[in-house]
């Protein structure tokens, strides 16, 4: 996957090291990679689901059946930390009755948000943060201003797990991570070549809980693909 490469991983890793010491965050200070762990959220509160295609070494292959996101626009910043704050606040009011609807909404999860890194001189990066809207709401989401719904058809995911609280400086690096744990496998040529015909294509950072949980955190990294399902034998 070009995009993950080279300048932008750089550029966005360089950025990122300099706005780690003020994003106030909390870090895990012996951060683990957790193989097939099912997120503890997720008992608690609805979750998508998905099929378990393949389990690799630090990561593994799932397919997503038909899935409805609400998702916010673009927003261009250089830190995941801030835009996706920014995008969250967005969907939290949506949630909270602010649709056009004037529906409350129960939260889900995770909070997804994709990244898709500049090679621009000032390495600005562009975020789109999105919420999973529950099963019920699943055929007519309430529309909001600013936020528009995504319609995800069965989709492939290459996922890693890693836990702790998520700063500037992890998503490109457990991108990478990724990408390389996934290097010669057939499942590299697919995000290769999906990512050739979709130049947005990029990668995508899952959150599934609270900012107010400290224990059993547990993020992902996502890298989406097509693939027919002939070739999964």
């Amino acid at each position: 996957m070009g995009s993950l490469s080279g300048l932008k991983v750089s550029c966005l890793l360089m950025l990122s090291l300099l706005l780690n010491s003020s994003s106030g965050l909390l870090l895990s200070p012996n951060r683990k990679i957790k193989l097939g762990k099912f997120p503890p959220t997720c008992t608690r509160i609805e979750c998508p689901s998905y099929d378990v295609i393949f389990n690799g070494k630090a990561y593994e292959i799932r397919r997503y059946n038909y899935t409805v996101w609400m998702s916010t626009s673009t927003i261009d910043d250089i830190s995941f930390v801030s835009a996706t704050r920014t995008g969250f606040l967005k969907l939290f009011d949506y949630i909270q009755g602010k649709n056009k609807d004037e529906k409350k909404i129960e939260m889900t999860a995770p909070v997804i948000t994709q990244v898709i890194p500049s090679d621009g001189p000032f390495c600005k990066s562009s975020f789109v943060v999105s919420f999973y809207v529950p099963k019920f709401y699943q055929p007519n989401p309430p529309p909001a201003h600013g936020l528009h719904a995504q319609k995800w058809e069965p989709v492939y995911t290459a996922v890693r797990q890693f836990d702790g609280f998520v700063s500037d400086d992890d998503t490109g690096k457990e991108a990478a991570a990724l990408y390389a744990s996934l290097a010669g496998s057939r499942w590299a040529d697919a995000i290769d070549k999906t990512s050739s015909s979709d130049p947005t294509s990029s990668y995508i950072v899952a959150q599934y809980n609270s900012p107010f949980e400290y224990d059993s955190r547990v993020n992902e990294i996502w890298m989406t693909f097509n693939m027919q399902d002939e070739l999964l034998m």
